[in-house]
C-alpha cells in the first residue's frame, strides 16, 4: 500500500488552507481532526481543505469531515472543500454530502468565494 499521509497547513489571508496528500482514511483522520481543532482554538474560523493531491477518502475520512464541519459551524466559521477529483466528487454526491459542504473546483475558486 502506498503512503497514506501528508497534511500541510498554510494561511492565505484569513483562511487556513489544509492540503491532503494521498489518502484520508482511518489511519490518519485523527491527525487531520487534531490539526483543525488546534487552529480553531487559536481563533481561526475559515478553512479550505484542498484535495487536489488526494486519491482516496474512506468512510472514516468522510466522517471526520462531517464532524469538523459541524464544529467549525458551531463556532461561526466556514469549511470549504476544494480540488476533489471526479471519483471523490461522485462519492460526495452519492452520499449526499455535496449538500452539506461547499465544494469548489480548486483552491483559487474556494479562496475567491470566502
Amino acid at each position: 500500500m502506498e503512503a497514506i499521509l501528508g497534511f500541510s497547513v498554510s494561511r492565505e489571508g484569513d483562511v487556513t488552507v489544509i492540503e491532503v496528500e494521498g489518502q484520508l482514511i482511518v489511519g490518519n483522520r485523527q491527525e487531520l481532526k487534531q490539526m483543525v481543532l488546534e487552529e480553531l482554538e487559536r481563533g481561526e474560523r475559515t478553512f479550505v481543505v484542498d484535495f487536489d493531491r488526494t486519491e482516496y477518502i474512506d468512510s472514516s475520512g468522510l466522517g471526520v469531515l462531517v464532524s469538523l464541519s459541524k464544529k467549525i459551524r458551531e463556532q461561526g466559521g466556514e469549511l470549504v472543500l476544494a480540488g476533489l477529483n471526479e471519483d471523490l466528487r461522485t462519492l460526495f454526491e452519492l452520499t449526499k454530502l455535496d449538500t452539506l459542504f461547499t465544494i469548489t473546483n480548486d483552491r483559487a475558486q474556494a479562496l475567491q468565494g470566502l
